[in-house]
């Protein structure tokens, strides 16, 4: 096959033009920091990079849900604590009051400090993160206590949020049980001091229902204990894969530097020799010959 000068030309030409689209390219990863910036550069990677950016997505939504969580964990462990609290003075109150020295008045003092109790352990069972109730089971929008007393609108369903896909945490302490057992006694004990009747030892005889009630709220604190244990190596997880999704997401599309600052340099060197060599292939023009 014959070449001729005006192939030799184009094909020049067309050999500049790719020089020149490859610089262009490798100029443009280093501006942008990016591999690729249109999908049809990388096809294949594009679609790794989807995967890649929906795993983190659900990464941000599962750390939301374990903050969530930890809300929830810590308010309930606080509530807890507070009504031990309250059951240990009604302890002491119920000890005093089982002394049959006290008179008439001293009976009655003790009795409206235990009604205070009575209306401050209903107030902890109502206990609130955000606008839901905690102890109320599924039922977040209706309260353990409502003015006339518990409200029948609760249940002992536990509620679950999603932490890591297909692991879902428990997150309260359903307390229709545990905070109707209390609140029973409580009224049974104003009944019990109410009565003239009852001596100290009738009253003595409730430390047993007492003790067991407080033996509850330290059970329900220990299963919240171990529950925040969870949610602590969740979490650790989670920021773990969150991590290595992050690193293979970068690996999948950030440009190493060094190389792609390295192979413009060669492209470069290549075009500008090929720029002279193709110098010296196009023939001379007709002012050449008339000089």
């Amino acid at each position: 096959m014959r070449v001729t000068q005006s192939m030799l030309s184009n094909n020049m030409l067309r050999n500049l033009s790719n020089s020149y689209s490859k610089i262009g390219k490798y100029q443009e990863q280093i501006t942008t920091g990016r591999k690729f910036t249109r999908p049809s550069d990388d096809p294949v990677s594009t679609v790794k990079g989807m995967a890649f950016r929906t795993d983190l997505n659900k990464a941000e939504q599962f750390t939301r849900n374990i903050q969530t969580v930890n809300n929830w964990l810590d308010t309930t462990d606080d509530a807890l604590d507070q009504a031990g609290t309250a059951l240990h003075r009604i302890k002491e109150l119920l000890v005093q009051a089982a002394n049959d020295t006290n008179t008439s008045s001293d009976r009655t003092k003790i009795k409206e400090e235990i009604e205070q109790i009575k209306l401050q352990l209903r107030d902890i069972a109502n206990t609130k993160v955000g606008n839901k109730y905690i102890f109320s089971g599924t039922k977040t929008l209706a309260p353990v206590f409502d003015e006339s007393g518990m409200t029948g609108h609760i249940n002992e369903e536990i509620v679950q949020i999603e932490v890591f896909d297909g692991i879902k945490l428990d997150v309260n302490i359903p307390g229709k049980t545990l905070f109707g057992n209390i609140d029973n006694f409580m009224s049974n004990l104003s009944n019990l001091l109410n009565d003239d009747t009852k001596t100290g030892e009738d009253i003595s005889e409730m430390l047993g229902d007492l003790d067991q009630l407080y033996e509850d709220v330290l059970a329900a604190r220990a299963d919240i204990g171990a529950r925040q244990n969870r949610v602590e190596l969740m979490t650790n997880r989670l920021a773990l894969h969150e991590t290595n999704v992050t690193k293979q997401l970068s690996e999948n599309e950030d440009v190493d530097y060094a190389k792609a600052i390295t192979e413009m340099i060669t492209a470069e060197s290549i075009h500008q020799a090929a720029l002279s060599v193709g110098a010296k292939i196009i023939q001379q023009t007709l002012v050449d010959f008339i000089r």
